[in-house]
């Protein structure tokens, strides 16, 4: 692991009836491929203990492949840069945390500056040290 940020606790997006979410960044270095990397994230989430359920819904672990350095992928299974990352609040504050001059390759504004716009909608508490 390359790197990690704090811990963050976020109000829930979508379903707002469920618990409050716990969020952080993670920054790896790999040699797979992203859709290699894709398949091996889904195991893990099946490891522990996701299974299908409501989109938004509560789950034990959602782990999403957000940035790939200045690379963009498109396709039915994946998606780089993350559709929605620039209005998430609790992706932007931990990734601004361990990446903040990271630039999204496609509007060119850093990690940093997106997570500082309006736009970046929801609740973030940092909740360890």
């Amino acid at each position: 692991m390359a790197a990690t940020s704090s811990v963050y606790e976020t109000d829930p997006i979508g379903e707002e009836e469920q618990p409050a979410f716990v969020n952080m960044a993670a920054e790896i270095e790999t040699v797979l491929e992203p859709l290699e990397l894709l398949k091996a994230v889904k195991a893990i989430e099946r490891e522990l203990g996701r299974t299908p359920g409501p989109r938004w819904g509560p789950r034990p672990i959602d782990i999403d492949i957000v940035l790939w350095g200045q690379r963009t992928v498109t396709g039915e299974r994946l998606t780089v840069p993350h559709e929605a990352f620039r209005e998430r609040a609790f992706v932007l504050t931990p990734l601004a945390e361990i990446a903040p001059e990271a630039v999204d390759p496609v509007t060119g504004i850093t990690v940093t500056e997106l997570a500082r716009r309006p736009n970046a909608k929801g609740t973030v508490r940092r909740i360890d040290s």
